[in-house]
């Protein structure tokens, strides 16, 4: 066979890439991906300001009883009677200062002990606020994966939708499992990426700012100490994510690869073992999964040095608070209460940075993810139907074909004029090819591999458009009729097998899913499927797994005859059909693709010249020309290109 169908294209896996290409236009691009659930988003938002202007007031509170308790004390110590000013009136007589300042920043009663009613009530106060925070922060997070996941489903289903409007070439110029890798493990990586990085980025934005405005009312003087160190912090995160961003690309790069080879071994798996390439496969195994685990483990020990670094920084200016804070209350500038509600907002400020630091390997491998997800659905589509003309629908491809064959009673009439075309500018695989196929008539494409007859078929199917000349079906051009309408008149029995997991009458009915059982049945008979299908336990119930292995090779193609039967087309492609069956099913794959061509237009791809003698019209390709043509008997007798593969 020839064409990219019959020789996939491998090892055109790019290299993986140094570094991400844009990776803040993936991030935004990621997050408008959100703008659907815009209803949800708000209320997530509303929800964690809600939640954490509550969650902030705590410390004010626990600071105000920390002050009630500090200051009952305190009182208890000093003589009844007293006002508080003549209280500090004699500490500094008696030379205590630093006592007397104490007590001038103190809402102290002398003589009066401890209220324990009042710290009570505003401890029960702070444990009411402290469960309101957490039950919206609860809320939260509930709505805001319900938009995460609503956004996935979205992004899983643009992906599929977008796989079937790509041109086959896409395809057959990829390894499957790196395609697959992209649909599955990146798709899913994102999402785990967004359910991380958007609640404790927003979580965490939100309570720095919050937290911020609540140390401001407290004490500007520590609140700077405490800012200050936040440029250090961003700096030393920028240089630590600009190693580790590099290697979160090359890591999902080399996955996909790993799963490309995973994909390919397992898939020929019997071939592996056969031809004793299993200690081959096993080091290039090896050598993949190495790559991934050293670019993974680059990527998360450099991403991993972000948060020890950012809190080392945001312990500095902790240390810095407290020996400040400790000097303010000693002099009476700051009660304890307010430094110990301080401290404590420290600590609330750090964290968010300390975390948003720690999930920033998160985010960066999801928008590596993302930027892989994003080169699929950017990738060049299959021109569409209908762009700049109109294209003939399915109904009325049928009338026009049915208006013009009338007379002759019979439809399919297949007409190739001065056709050219190459996979890649200036290496031409099909040169000026001109061929008419009757109505009803077989014909037979011989010619060694990478002739282009496997092209030829691609061309009609429009998996490819023509680069010059034209193909005319009942004499309407091919390019004027939406595909759709063109593939629903050709049937294709291919050499590779496709069945897909299910029973054996769903992979028949397959072929028209509107077909009754009837007619499913009678494809089966006709096909000869029925002959060995009551030998299984279950009969046409019996699953087949999704590579047909618990069926032999000539069972799965006379499956798939038995679909070309029942989606009854005007046109027939019969590819390598019996290439891989023995003499006995052969002939029985025969006789069912005699059943199949009858008053059908049938093109044969075939080496086995025996499956070919039959046909009407035979045509020899050779480098992507037509050398000769004529039936089994006029080419032998002409002692040219065909007799001489009869001789091999």
């Amino acid at each position: 066979m020839s064409g990219p169908m019959a020789r996939p294209i491998r090892g055109v896996v790019q290299a993986p890439t140094e570094r991400s290409r844009d990776f803040t236009g993936s991030a935004v691009r990621l997050v408008k991906r959100l703008t659907p659930q815009r209803a949800l988003a708000v209320s997530v938002i509303l929800l964690g300001v809600g939640g954490i202007a509550i969650s902030v007031i705590g410390p004010r509170i626990l600071g105000h009883a920390t002050d009630l308790l500090f200051n009952g004390v305190i009182g208890r110590q000093l003589p009844a009677g007293l006002t508080k000013q003549q209280a500090i009136d004699a500490a500094r007589a008696r030379g205590d200062n630093t006592f007397a300042d104490l007590l001038s920043g103190m809402d102290v009663v002398p003589g009066r002990g401890v209220d324990f009613g009042a710290v009570g009530r505003t401890l029960l106060l702070a444990l009411g606020l402290y469960l309101l925070a957490a039950f919206l922060v609860w809320l939260q997070f509930r709505l805001l994966n319900v938009a995460v996941q609503r956004t996935m489903v979205t992004l899983r289903s643009d992906v599929e939708n977008k796989l079937h409007r790509m041109p086959l070439s896409y395809f057959d110029s990829r390894q499957r499992g790196e395609v697959l890798s992209r649909v599955t493990n990146d798709v899913d990586n994102i999402q785990t990426s967004l359910s991380m990085t958007i609640s404790q980025l927003m979580t965490s934005v939100l309570t720095v700012l919050a937290v911020l405005a609540m140390m401001l009312t407290i004490s500007p003087l520590l609140t700077l100490l405490t800012v200050v160190t936040v440029p250090l912090s961003l700096w030393a995160t920028k240089a630590i994510a600009r190693r580790s961003q590099r290697m979160f690309v090359a890591q999902w790069a080399n996955t996909g690869r790993l799963n490309a080879h995973i994909e390919e071994t397992y898939s020929g798996f019997t071939i592996v073992k056969t031809f004793g390439h299993r200690a081959k496969a096993t080091e290039q195994f090896g050598e993949l999964n190495d790559d991934v685990y050293h670019a993974s483990i680059g990527a998360q020990f450099f991403s991993g040095l972000v948060s020890p670094a950012t809190t080392f920084i945001g312990n500095l200016s902790y240390v810095a608070v407290a020996v400040v804070g400790g000097l303010q209350v000693a002099t009476g500038q700051i009660t304890l209460g307010s430094i110990q509600a301080f401290i404590q907002y420290v600590r609330q400020f750090n964290q968010p940075l300390t975390q948003v630091a720690g999930m920033y390997n998160t985010l960066q491998s999801g928008i590596a993810s993302a930027e892989r997800v994003f080169d699929l659905l950017d990738a060049e589509e299959e021109p569409t139907d209908g762009e700049g003309r109109t294209f003939l629908t399915a109904r009325d491809f049928a009338e026009i074909s049915s208006g013009k064959e009338r007379s002759r009673g019979v439809t399919g009439r297949v007409e190739f004029e001065h056709v050219s075309f190459s996979y890649r500018p200036g290496v031409p695989v099909i040169e000026d090819v001109s061929l008419v196929a009757e109505p009803g008539s077989t014909v037979a494409i011989v010619g060694p591999t990478g002739a282009g007859k496997t092209t030829l078929v691609n061309l009609l199917m429009r998996f490819y458009e023509v680069d010059s000349g034209r193909i005319l079906v009942d004499g309407v051009d091919i390019a004027t009729v939406s595909r759709a309408a063109l593939r629903s008149r050709i049937g294709m029995v291919l050499q590779d097998t496709w069945l897909f997991n299910g029973t054996i009458y769903e992979n028949i009915a397959y072929g028209r899913p509107d077909a009754g059982e009837d007619e499913v049945i009678a494809a089966a008979k006709a096909a000869y499927v029925d002959r060995f299908v009551h030998t299984l336990p279950a009969g046409y119930q019996t699953r087949v797994s999704d590579d047909g292995g618990n069926l032999s090779a000539g069972e799965k193609q006379l499956i798939t005859i038995a679909r070309a039967v029942l989606a009854q087309p005007r046109l027939l492609v019969l590819d390598e059909a019996t290439s891989s069956v023995d003499t006995r099913t052969e002939l029985l794959i025969q006789q069912a693709m005699a059943e199949l061509r009858r008053d059908r237009t049938s093109f044969i791809i075939a080496h086995r010249l025996s499956t070919i003698r039959d046909a009407d019209q035979i045509v020899v390709m050779e480098a992507g020309r037509i050398v000769e043509r004529g039936s089994h008997t006029e080419l032998l007798a002409k002692r040219g290109a065909y007799w001489a593969m009869t001789q091999v």
